[in-house]
Order: structure tokens, then sequence, then C-alpha cells
């Protein structure tokens, strides 16, 4: 009995190594056309930014969203508990809300500026104060709601690799926009949502969260599940496109992966919910889902496996053999995003730092329990070589 209980505990842990590959040859055989586009209407848009206690990157991430190229929109800047002293937007398109209590969560942020807005959009799409958007970004999601969906999420990408942190943060980033959002949509499932750079019907961002007060990190994961719950898709605009800071130093490293960490157990069984209402509803977008949630965060999967594989290699070493060749299958499915997305040469050099950035993220694992309490937001380091219009010239 014992060993048919070792048998399964290694399959639940080993199949994630497995499965990206599965899902990648799945992709590149039976992936749906690309989206038409058809004669886009000019939604309009309320763009959420949220600030807490910091706001030195704010005027970067206004400048860049004034810049857009669409004109049916406005700017609602939530400074949560901030200093507003110095923040002057003298367009008439930007709107700065200062809560008079400190709210200390994404989705009160939201609602506030949801409870504060000057018409009624139809569309609001969320940004965080450290991004910067691409001039065609609304264009981008435009096209998908235009195809009725109500729930949309663009792509991230790196604005600084100026550290190996930032390098392998963009590193994880590549991987998940490639099997979490293209490969899923395109098989017929939906993106898991990245906590910006996504866009949703109004309407059904306040049925998701009017009656529910979320605190803490993961309204990302709370949203998402809700979503998938009702049966709804959400889906990946890979043009859609926003430059996320990524993390540079080891205390930022710790206390973001700490929080994400604590949100994957506090939130994890929604992917079991999802993936059994998949199966009872014979629901592709629910099964591929839940099983994507259910997974556990990439550092965790790889330090079990590689503790199985040692295991065997004293016990059993044909099992140490299917272990080893599940690890080479891990190792081409992370290789394919990089060749994909045509990875910055920086991040293939920092690549050699895998093993502590593993390390960092189990001391993060130490300190998940009181994550939120050791930080709310990720403290950002200002980069003065960075600017609105350096980022323009990145893009595509």
């Amino acid at each position: 009995m014992m060993t048919y209980i070792w048998y399964i505990i290694q399959f639940l842990i080993g199949y994630n190594l497995v499965l990206p590959l599965f899902l990648a040859i799945c992709y590149f055989l039976f992936r749906k056309r690309k989206i038409n586009a058809l004669e886009t209407k000019k939604y309009d848009y309320a763009i959420i930014v949220t600030a807490y206690q910091q706001t030195a990157l704010l005027p970067a991430v206004v400048q860049s969203l004034l810049q857009l190229n669409y004109s049916n929109y406005l700017i609602y800047v939530v400074a949560d508990n901030c200093d507003i002293t110095d923040l002057n937007f003298n367009d008439q398109r930007v709107v700065l809300l200062k809560p008079e209590t400190t709210l200390a969560s994404n989705t009160r942020s939201h609602l506030h500026a949801i409870a504060n807005f000057k018409r009624p959009h139809e569309i609001l799409t969320i940004i965080d104060s450290d991004n910067l958007t691409d001039p065609n970004y609304l264009n981008e999601l435009n096209l998908y709601f235009d195809h009725g969906f109500e729930a949309v999420q663009g792509i991230r990408k790196a604005k600084n690799l100026n550290t190996n942190y930032a390098c392998m943060d963009a590193a994880r980033d590549l991987y998940y926009h490639f099997y979490d959002g293209e490969v899923l949509y395109k098989l017929g499932s939906s993106a898991t949502l990245s906590g910006s750079g996504m866009a949703f019907k109004t309407s059904l961002y306040k049925a998701c969260f009017e009656n529910h007060d979320l605190t803490g990190a993961g309204f990302d994961k709370v949203l998402q599940a809700k979503i998938l719950l009702a049966g709804k898709r959400i889906a990946f605009a890979p043009k859609a496109v926003v430059y996320d800071e990524k993390t540079t130093n080891a205390n930022q490293l710790v206390n973001q992966r700490s929080r994400w960490i604590n949100t994957w157990f506090k939130y994890s069984v929604f992917g079991f919910q999802i993936l059994l209402k998949g199966i009872k509803n014979f629901s592709i977008n629910q099964i591929l889902f839940g099983l994507i949630v259910v997974r556990p965060p990439l550092f965790m999967f790889i330090l079990l496996s590689g503790l199985c594989f040692l295991i065997n290699l004293f016990i059993n070493p044909l099992i140490a053999l299917i272990w080893f060749i599940a690890f080479v299958c891990f190792l081409v499915s992370f290789y394919i995003p990089l060749k994909f997305y045509k990875a910055d040469p920086k991040i293939y050099s920092a690549l050699v730092n895998i093993p502590k950035f593993i390390y960092f993220q189990l001391v993060s694992l130490v300190y998940a329990k009181n994550a939120n309490q050791r930080s709310v937001a990720t403290q950002h380091q200002i980069d003065n070589s960075m600017s609105t219009s350096s980022q323009k010239n990145k893009i595509n």
C-alpha cells in the first residue's frame, strides 16, 4: 500500500514537469487561428491606476497613458495613503482621487474609482503605478471586446533588465505568459489574470466585487475564479502591451514572492472547484484552467521533483531515469517561451543564477504566512534612465 501511495505522490508532483511540454505540443498542433478584426467600436474606457504609499512613479505612468492612440477614456489615479502634494496633472482626462481613509486593498481602490466615475464607462482597465503602456494598448483590447469577451488580459513585458534579479523575473514572466496566457487561450481555455494590464466590462467587475470586501494580495486570483465559475472566458491579447517593473534586489523579491506564495496557498482551492465544475460541464475552458490554477509555484515543484529524483537514485534507478526524462521535458518547455518571445540575451545570461533565485523563493516561503503584514505593495526603486519615450522605442 505504501508503495502505491509513494507512486501517486510522485505522479502528482511530476506531472507538473511534463504538462507544459504536452500543452505546447497541443498548442502548435491544434491552436485556433488569430482573432479576426471587426469594425472596432470606440468603447469608453476608465483607466484605473492604483498607488499605495508611493507616488514617485505616477507621473511617468500617467504621461504614458496620455499618449495612447485613443480618445475615449479617462484616467483615475487612486492615491491610497499617499502624499499627493507634489502631484499635479494638468489634463482634464486625469482624475486624481485621495481616499479619506486608508484602503490598503486593490479592490477597494478599484471600487473607489468606480464610485467616482465622471461618466458610466463601459470598460475599465487596471494599470499598476509602475507600468508604462504601448500607445495601441486600448485599440488591441477593443478587438476582443468586439468579439463578445467581457474580460481580457494583455501582456506584461519587462520595463527593466538592469539586474540579474530583474532578468530572472522576466524569464519567469515569459514562461507564464506563454503557458498561462497564449497556450491556454488558443486551446479554448482562459488566460490567467496578472494583476495589471487587464480589462473588464465594468458591469462584470462590479458584479464580482461589489458585495465582496477583499483585502490582502490575490484579488486577481479571486476575480479569475469568479469569472471561470460563471462559465465565462478570459481572452489573451498578446499585442495589448504594458511594461512592468521587475524586481531588482533580494528584499523586493522576498517580499513580493512571499505575498504570491501566500496567495497560492490561500486560493489554490479555486482551481479544484473550477476543475470539478469543468468535468461536470465537459468544459475545456474550466478543465484546462483548473489544472493550471492548482499547479504550485515553479520553485516548489522543481525542488520536490529534485527530491524525488534523489530518493529514487537509491531505491529505484528506473524511476530515477523517468524523473530525469521529465526534467529534460521541463527544460525544453522552459526554453520554448524564451524562443517564442525572442528573449533578450541578458535573460539567457542570467539563467545561471537560477539556484540563487530559487533560494530566495525558499526564504519567501518561510515568510509567506505573514506576507501581508510584512508588506502590502512592492517597494520599487526609481531608475532615472527609464522614460516613457525610451519605452516607445522598444515597441515592435
